[in-house]
């Protein structure tokens, strides 16, 4: 019998493959180089000053002041994200993401499709065996 245990190593497992896949490698990289940009930093920096700005001319209900504070921010952000090595950590970062998000649905799936097929049911109308004898037992018009 397989524990839960079991599953969570073998989730590690997965997990140390996934950290070593060109995707994350790509994804580190990006990552060490917006680390080292100084400009970068330095923007990162502005923007979250002045969306401290931003939530002390909200709170003060300081309306014209807010909308300027709010123009910065959204100069230094459109700045930000013409830094070609921000918009190589925000590909990475998709890749990644797109990697894990197929291999959950990928995990998901065959979880799905092993208690289909050990219940003698169909895979591709995604109703288990009990699933089908009760529908039987309805008649086919679903009741």
């Amino acid at each position: 019998m397989v524990t839960d245990q079991t599953v969570i190593q073998k989730a590690r497992e997965l997990a140390d493959l996934l950290a070593s896949t060109p995707e994350v490698a790509r994804f580190k990289e990006a990552e060490t180089k917006v680390n080292e940009s100084e400009r970068v930093q330095t923007l990162i920096k502005r923007i979250k000053y002045l969306q401290k700005e931003a939530v002390n001319c909200k709170h003060y209900g300081k309306t014209e002041a807010l909308a300027k504070v709010e123009l910065k921010i959204d100069k230094a952000m459109d700045e930000l994200d013409s830094i070609p090595v921000v918009q190589a950590f925000q590909e990475t970062q998709v890749e990644v993401n797109d990697l894990l998000q197929y291999v959950t649905v990928t995990l998901a799936n065959s979880v799905t499709d092993r208690i289909i097929e050990s219940t003698d049911g169909d895979v591709l109308a995604g109703k288990t065996g009990s699933g089908m004898e009760a529908e039987k037992s309805r008649g086919g018009c679903g009741y």
